[in-house]
Protein backbone atom coordinates (compact mmCIF):
# COMPACT_ATOMS: atom_id res chain seq x y z
CA UNK A 1 0.00 0.00 0.00
CA UNK A 2 1.68 3.59 -0.93
CA UNK A 3 1.74 6.31 1.51
CA UNK A 4 -0.63 8.72 1.62
CA UNK A 5 1.05 12.52 0.43
CA UNK A 6 -0.14 15.49 2.72
CA UNK A 7 0.29 18.73 1.41
CA UNK A 8 -0.08 21.80 3.35
CA UNK A 9 -0.92 25.41 2.53
CA UNK A 10 -1.36 28.97 4.59
CA UNK A 11 -2.88 31.36 4.24
CA UNK A 12 -5.40 34.68 5.58
CA UNK A 13 -7.77 33.61 2.86
CA UNK A 14 -10.54 36.67 3.74
CA UNK A 15 -12.97 36.40 0.78
CA UNK A 16 -12.28 33.20 -1.37
CA UNK A 17 -11.74 33.90 -5.14
CA UNK A 18 -10.03 32.77 -8.23
CA UNK A 19 -6.84 32.69 -7.28
CA UNK A 20 -7.21 30.93 -4.03
CA UNK A 21 -9.14 28.18 -5.45
CA UNK A 22 -6.12 27.74 -8.31
CA UNK A 23 -3.94 27.63 -5.17
CA UNK A 24 -6.15 25.10 -3.61
CA UNK A 25 -6.01 22.87 -7.30
CA UNK A 26 -2.25 23.05 -7.37
CA UNK A 27 -1.77 22.02 -3.88
CA UNK A 28 -4.29 19.02 -4.86
CA UNK A 29 -1.51 18.43 -7.82
CA UNK A 30 0.92 17.55 -5.00
CA UNK A 31 -0.32 15.35 -3.18
CA UNK A 32 -3.21 12.55 -1.73
CA UNK A 33 -4.40 15.34 1.42
CA UNK A 34 -4.31 18.75 1.58
CA UNK A 35 -4.49 20.43 4.55
CA UNK A 36 -4.82 24.31 5.11
CA UNK A 37 -4.10 26.33 7.98
CA UNK A 38 -5.93 29.63 8.61
CA UNK A 39 -4.16 32.79 9.80
CA UNK A 40 -5.26 33.61 13.02
CA UNK A 41 -7.31 37.11 13.70
CA UNK A 42 -4.57 38.29 15.67
CA UNK A 43 -1.27 37.06 13.50
CA UNK A 44 -3.48 38.57 10.34
CA UNK A 45 -3.56 42.25 12.32
CA UNK A 46 0.24 41.77 13.27
CA UNK A 47 1.29 41.01 9.87
CA UNK A 48 -1.15 42.86 7.85
CA UNK A 49 -1.15 46.20 10.22
CA UNK A 50 -5.53 45.41 10.04
CA UNK A 51 -7.58 43.12 10.53
CA UNK A 52 -9.10 40.41 8.45
CA UNK A 53 -12.53 41.57 6.95
CA UNK A 54 -13.88 37.95 8.14
CA UNK A 55 -13.29 36.88 11.62
CA UNK A 56 -11.49 33.45 11.58
CA UNK A 57 -14.23 31.04 12.34
CA UNK A 58 -16.08 32.55 9.29
CA UNK A 59 -12.69 31.87 6.85
CA UNK A 60 -12.25 28.26 8.73
CA UNK A 61 -16.12 27.66 7.50
CA UNK A 62 -16.11 28.94 3.86
CA UNK A 63 -12.47 26.74 3.73
CA UNK A 64 -14.62 23.99 5.57
CA UNK A 65 -16.36 23.67 1.75
CA UNK A 66 -14.06 23.38 -0.79
CA UNK A 67 -13.16 20.55 -2.57
CA UNK A 68 -10.28 20.67 -2.69
CA UNK A 69 -9.31 20.88 0.86
CA UNK A 70 -9.37 17.83 2.99
CA UNK A 71 -8.74 19.18 6.25
CA UNK A 72 -9.08 22.86 7.46
CA UNK A 73 -6.75 24.21 10.67
CA UNK A 74 -6.66 26.98 12.82
CA UNK A 75 -2.61 28.72 12.78
CA UNK A 76 -1.42 28.43 16.09
CA UNK A 77 -0.98 32.02 17.45
CA UNK A 78 2.59 31.90 19.36
CA UNK A 79 4.42 29.20 16.46
CA UNK A 80 3.96 29.51 12.90
CA UNK A 81 5.57 26.16 12.25
CA UNK A 82 3.32 24.09 15.16
CA UNK A 83 0.80 22.84 13.02
CA UNK A 84 3.73 21.67 10.42
CA UNK A 85 4.88 19.73 13.56
CA UNK A 86 1.91 18.41 14.54
CA UNK A 87 0.84 17.18 11.28
CA UNK A 88 3.88 16.69 9.60
CA UNK A 89 3.07 17.43 5.86
CA UNK A 90 5.00 15.38 3.15
CA UNK A 91 5.00 18.94 1.23
CA UNK A 92 4.55 22.43 1.96
CA UNK A 93 3.12 24.61 -0.97
CA UNK A 94 3.85 28.21 -0.51
CA UNK A 95 1.53 30.79 -2.64
CA UNK A 96 3.87 33.00 -5.01
CA UNK A 97 3.44 36.14 -2.87
CA UNK A 98 4.00 34.89 0.26
CA UNK A 99 6.67 35.90 2.55
CA UNK A 100 7.71 32.80 4.22
CA UNK A 101 11.41 31.96 3.43
CA UNK A 102 11.97 28.83 1.38
CA UNK A 103 15.45 28.11 2.88
CA UNK A 104 14.62 28.47 6.61
CA UNK A 105 11.58 26.24 6.13
CA UNK A 106 13.93 23.66 4.01
CA UNK A 107 16.51 23.63 6.81
CA UNK A 108 13.85 23.37 9.88
CA UNK A 109 11.68 20.36 7.86
CA UNK A 110 14.77 18.98 5.92
CA UNK A 111 12.47 15.80 5.65
CA UNK A 112 9.43 17.82 3.87
CA UNK A 113 9.36 19.31 0.18
CA UNK A 114 8.94 22.63 -0.04
CA UNK A 115 7.14 24.09 -3.46
CA UNK A 116 6.11 28.05 -4.52
CA UNK A 117 3.54 27.55 -6.16
CA UNK A 118 2.68 29.87 -9.94
CA UNK A 119 0.44 32.94 -9.61
CA UNK A 120 -3.01 32.61 -11.03
CA UNK A 121 -3.64 35.87 -13.28
CA UNK A 122 -2.52 37.96 -10.40
CA UNK A 123 -3.37 41.61 -11.85
CA UNK A 124 -6.89 39.97 -11.36
CA UNK A 125 -7.28 37.86 -8.20
CA UNK A 126 -4.64 39.10 -5.43
CA UNK A 127 -6.36 39.85 -2.24
CA UNK A 128 -5.35 43.00 -1.97
CA UNK A 129 -6.47 44.31 -5.38
CA UNK A 130 -9.69 42.68 -4.62
CA UNK A 131 -10.52 44.78 -1.25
Amino acid sequence: MSKVVKVMGFGTFDGIHEGHLDFFRQLKALGDKVYIVVARDSNVERMKCRPPKHKERERYEALSKIKFIDKVLLGHKDNFYQCIIDHKPDVIGLGYDQKADTQILKLKFPHIRVVRLKPYQPEKYKSSLLK
